[in-house]
């Protein structure tokens, strides 16, 4: 299906949306102030301690744990800076995050601010998705289903985990075909951090594999594989490995879960894992339904996850406090004197 040209397309996607520089505003102060106030204003600066003193740690491995469009919406460089600086050293993710927004951008193309209400029935017939206020160009967004189905076509027919799938995608990226350099999958492939995506095929990613799998079906062909159960063992693995871990996340869900689950896996698996010891969570979602984006941190210190010593849930929307903590840790500095694991390593 072709979308139709017209200039009110054009229109509504007049705006591009620009993502914040941790580094070129110093949020310290605005923390300190925070520290000294109540509400989820306090709540935040807390988290910025948490944050900081997992960094510090010299001991402790922080990982970025990312759900929700924040990345669509402005936040996608504080990741890739966090990245860059040795802030964090795994990332888990929805595939979305990953490549709907991430990938579609390092490929060229942008994300659009919403200039005020539209029907989405307008919106279909222009071809353009909508996020909350923030546009994507659907045509734009096929063209990466079918850069991913290249990708996939390229590679030996044989399964892959998340990992080793987006380890591709950014060498590929890094080889000379990103055409907005600084992605934060470029930028985990050149530091050698992980990226791992437990839903991975629901984004942009399954279209182009499911394309692949059925066109190697037709012609009796192999073809390649997602292996889930690879993701886990192999994000256990790092869990094994560092010992001391910390949790940034934004959002919850399944990267949240299974960020928390590795450390009962290496108990299953006869090897005693500490509970994440650092651990940050920003959300929206409410604990009334029992769910509060995959519970709360103190629920899941009943399952052997997480350690309620240096905990926060963050009660906000996410674009409006991650550039605050983001910029603060920057500014802070204790990265500069971390020594980057750079996990990757571990699956060379």
């Amino acid at each position: 299906m072709t979308a139709p040209k017209s200039n009110r397309k054009a229109e509504l996607l007049a705006k591009t949306v620009e993502h914040v520089d941790i580094t070129a505003f110093d949020a310290r102060p605005v923390i300190d102030a925070m520290r000294k106030m109540s509400f989820s204003s306090r709540d935040t600066a807390r988290a910025a301690d948490i944050l900081n003193m997992a960094i510090e740690d010299k001991s402790c491995s922080p990982w970025l744990i990312l759900a929700g469009s924040t990345s669509a919406g402005g936040c996608m460089h504080v990741y890739r800076d966090m990245v860059r600086a040795g802030m964090m050293d795994v990332v888990v993710a929805t595939g979305a995050s990953i490549v709907d927004m991430d990938f579609f951008e390092a490929l060229g193309f942008k994300h659009y601010q919403a200039a005020g209400p539209v029907d989405d029935n307008i919106l279909r017939e222009n071809y353009i998705d909508r996020i909350y206020d923030t546009y994507i160009d659907e045509e734009e967004l096929q063209s990466c289903d079918s850069t991913i189905y290249e990708l996939a076509c390229a590679l030996e027919p044989r399964p892959y985990s998340s990992r080793e799938f987006i380890h591709e995608m950014g060498k590929w990226l890094a080889a000379g075909n990103a055409k907005k350099p600084g992605s934060l999958i470029q930028a985990a492939y050149e530091e050698g951090v992980p990226i791992f995506c437990p839903a991975f095929v629901d984004s942009s990613a399954g279209f182009g594999l499911v394309k692949h799998q059925k066109e190697r079906i037709a012609a009796k062909k192999p073809y390649l594989t997602i292996d889930a159960v690879a993701d886990f063992r192999e994000l256990t693995d790092i869990k094994i490995a560092a010992g001391t871990t910390g949790l940034f996340m934004v959002g919850g869900g399944v990267p949240k879960n299974f960020a928390q689950d590795t450390v009962v896996c290496a108990e299953i698996l006869g090897v005693e894992a500490d509970m994440h010891k650092y651990a940050v969570q920003i959300t929206v979602a409410d604990v009334r339904d029992g769910a509060c984006s995959s519970s709360t941190l103190q629920e899941a210190a009943s399952w052997g996850k997480v350690n309620t010593t240096y905990e926060q849930m963050v009660f906000a929307e996410a674009t409006t406090v991650v550039p605050l903590i983001g910029s603060d840790a920057w500014h802070r500095g204790a990265w500069k004197t971390r020594e980057k694991r750079r996990w990757a390593k571990l699956f060379a």
